[in-house]
């Protein structure tokens, strides 16, 4: 097989990775700065992105047993200061309405941040007995928290994301349903579609959510070896039933409180994709993610190259393939391809004159530049199986990339070293409160605590856990 590889004009990912990531955010066409400070514009494209993102998440949500609604956006202020810890970990990136219809408000309301209190005044209302448990809500919204540094889909004060939020009779069950999310629906939906491998664990105290008892976590590494935390989930214990009176009545008639969870995923999910898979020349996009998979180029202004084009789109979209017909021949062809090259999308197949005479067109993929040439006929029975393989192999390259930065390490010295072009693994025993808060001096942080063989610890005091530490976004 031929390689072909463009070169668009994006700054190398090796001699500025930042500047690269706002270049594509621009050439690609994701997202702009917004007209207030910290927020964003998701342009077309990057939101078909998220649409897809938002399909994928919300049908496994769905499958574990959720339901969507949709509260307020504005919260009263008195709710979040119910639950001390959860408002003064909140506090400095609440935004705060204090007018409405020309007047001064008695009580300010708050922009949502996150809607833990909400959920749990409007639950408490609507649970009464033990059958009403347990009581599995989300909803898809955007949430504001005043960012200082903003960046386009990693930080910024607006975001858009589903929040979670459960109730159940007993800790074990809220437990086991929290842990239910983070690895059948994060983790799968980040492996099996985003093709993004993850380290999931536990968050230390100093990084737990506000308010919560225990935080997991999915923490991926980012091309230039930095994490990015990319989905978490929280048992928040009895704090926020307690604070709102969420009780239930057992099956002796005791009042009981409720047990609750919340977890959540947000449009940082698409600054990973870039980050993750992205290469010199834009977006590379995992074939079950992309909103187009195949894009078929006619190469010029010609007749029958129009109509083959035509004719192979329509034949893969009844193969069940996301496919477009780019027939823009009044633009350049290099163009063309620099652009969709941008946008990441797996594969295109090139139709020109030549093609039409010969019989046989050029399937070219987005990941390695490879240039398969496909007899004409068989080309919609080969695309779904090259697009199967691009995914797989997206997924191997990043398990490699993972692995092959990840150091273990027996000193929090070795451990600052390492954490400088990955992740370094360290015993908890050895790094302890002291060393994280020593890494911390140099913007390395604890990602997760795990198991000695990569899972989500039962006991985080136990001898074999691990730290996993490092530069984060």
């Amino acid at each position: 097989m031929a390689t072909s590889r463009r070169r668009s004009a994006l700054t190398s990912r090796a001699d500025d990775f930042p500047r690269w990531y706002q270049e594509v955010l621009e050439k690609a066409q994701l997202a702009e700065n917004g007209p207030v400070r910290g927020t964003m514009v998701i342009r077309p494209y990057g939101y078909s992105l998220w649409e897809r993102i938002q399909s994928e998440i919300d049908a496994r949500i769905k499958r574990a047993g959720a339901e969507n609604v949709y509260l307020p956006l504005l919260i009263p202020e008195d709710y979040l200061k119910r639950e001390a810890e959860h408002v003064e970990g909140f506090s400095p990136e609440l935004a705060v309405v204090t007018h409405a219809g020309g007047k001064e408000l008695t009580e300010p309301l708050v922009i949502r941040p996150t809607s833990e209190t909400v959920f749990g005044e409007l639950m408490a209302k609507w649970i009464q007995s033990h059958r009403d448990l347990p009581l599995l809500l989300n909803q898809w919204a955007n949430v504001v928290r005043w960012e200082l540094r903003p960046r386009l889909f990693l930080r910024t004060s607006e975001f858009l994301w589903q929040e979670g939020h459960t109730a159940h009779a007993g800790y074990g069950d809220a437990a086991a349903y929290a842990r239910r999310i983070h690895l059948d629906v994060y983790r799968d939906f980040l492996r099996s579609v985003l093709a993004l491998p993850v380290l999931v664990g536990v968050k230390t105290a100093r990084e737990r959510f506000a308010g919560a008892i225990n935080t997991m976590t999915c923490e991926a590494m980012m091309g230039d070896g930095k994490a990015l935390q990319v989905a978490t989930s929280h048992e928040l214990g009895q704090n926020f039933a307690r604070a709102f009176d969420m009780t239930f009545s057992d099956a002796e008639g005791r009042r009981q409180l409720c047990w609750t969870t919340s977890w959540g995923s947000s449009t940082r999910l698409v600054g990973g994709l870039i980050m993750g898979h992205g290469d010199d020349s834009g977006l590379v996009v995992p074939p079950r993610l992309a909103p187009t998979q195949v894009v078929v180029l006619a190469v010029k202004d010609d007749a029958g190259v129009l109509a083959a084009a035509r004719e192979q789109c329509a034949q893969l979209d009844r193969a069940g393939v996301r496919v477009r017909v780019d027939d823009a021949v009044d633009r350049g062809f290099g163009r063309r391809v620099t652009d969709w090259e941008l946008k990441g999308v797996p594969l295109r197949i090139e139709i020109g004159p030549r093609d039409v005479e010969a019989g046989q067109f050029n399937i070219v993929r987005r990941d390695t530049g490879e240039r398969v040439p496909t007899a004409a006929p068989a080309t919609a029975q080969a695309v779904p199986e090259l697009l199967e393989t691009i995914q797989n192999d997206l997924l191997t390259t990043a398990e490699d990339q993972l692995a092959n930065r990840t150091v273990h390490t027996e000193s929090i010295e070795e451990a600052r070293e390492a954490a400088q072009v990955g992740f370094a693994r360290i015993p908890w025993r050895i790094l302890g409160v002291g060393g994280e808060k020593s890494l911390a001096t140099d913007a390395i942080t604890v990602r997760c605590l795990q198991t000695a063989d990569g899972h989500i610890p039962q006991d985080t005091s136990a001898s074999d856990v691990m730290a996993v530490v490092g530069r984060s976004y």
